[in-house]
């Protein structure tokens, strides 16, 4: 039976900025890889123009410009399939918890991964979608696994145990350089300015070496079309460039039944191989 990996996110374009080099990876060596987005990111800027500027698509027309760059772009990872919530951008913190955590676990007891990777608690940079999908995507693993927890929709699927939880996680010279390319990345809720706080170094459980799959993820970055004013500089980056930002992905496992200890993993799947 084939491993099996399933990323849970907020936004398009999560999948590849943020986990696409592992994604890609996973796939090309076999692995089963599934996406679950939140948010079809309607309420984001187009072409760098912000929601109410006369060259805004708008909401409806941007969700689905933007779903049609998400298939693009799990396509080019080689992600087997994809789940859409169907939840409100920028509203993730809204949802009724456990609606949400029930369409989660509906996933999760479908596809059976054997790992699950999603934001850290603190959102990357304390956005508010990625922290609450962070939460609810915990509450799932939680839920997924408990005989008690009935689905309506699906009471026939049986609770499954994922083995592995993971949450992405970004040391200071990963965010120098990812800030760099980008733009200093910052959140203001409720008027308080959040900005991205590195992980410690020694906090970090677990590197994957993707610089084999850049180019894969670049294509990926690239389908997101509507977001590209953002990521202009990309185009001009020497391979080398891109290599070193997509070539490491780093992570701080959460929990695992299948492994532990201080030794640092180069796998997401070490003790699952054997």
């Amino acid at each position: 039976m084939p491993l099996r990996l399933m990323a849970v996110l907020a936004h398009p374009d999560d999948e590849s900025l943020g986990v696409g080099g592992t994604l890609a990876k996973c796939a090309a060596e076999g692995v089963e890889t599934f996406v679950v987005t939140a948010t079809l990111g309607e309420r984001g800027r187009y072409h760098g123009h912000a929601p109410g500027d006369p060259l805004h698509p708008g909401e409806a027309a941007l969700r689905g410009i933007r779903e049609t760059e998400l298939r693009a772009a799990v396509k080019v990872l080689g992600v087997r399939e994809l789940f859409l919530l169907g939840y409100k951008d920028q509203a993730v913190d809204r949802a009724d918890p456990r609606e949400a955590i029930t369409r989660i676990v509906s996933a999760i007891r479908r596809v059976r991964p054997h790992v699950i990777v999603t934001f850290g608690p603190d959102g990357a940079y304390g956005h508010p979608d990625h922290i609450a999908i962070s939460q609810l995507t915990a509450g799932a693993v939680v839920a997924s696994a408990d005989p008690s927890f009935a689905i309506e929709a699906a009471p026939a699927a049986a609770p499954h145990v994922v083995a592995k939880l993971y949450f992405m996680a970004m040391t200071e010279p990963a965010w120098a350089a990812y800030q760099a390319v980008f733009k200093k990345l910052v959140s203001v809720v409720d008027g308080v300015e959040r900005q991205a706080v590195p992980w410690p170094e020694w906090e970090i459980t677990t590197i994957v070496d993707t610089r084999g799959v850049w180019e894969t993820v670049w294509r990926a970055v690239s389908c997101h079309d509507s977001q590209i004013v953002g990521y202009g500089r990309l185009g001009q980056l020497p391979p080398e460039r891109h290599e070193a930002l997509w070539g490491w992905q780093r992570y701080y496992r959460v929990y695992s039944a299948v492994n532990g200890g201080r030794r640092r993993e180069t796998d997401l799947f070490e003790g699952l191989r054997e």
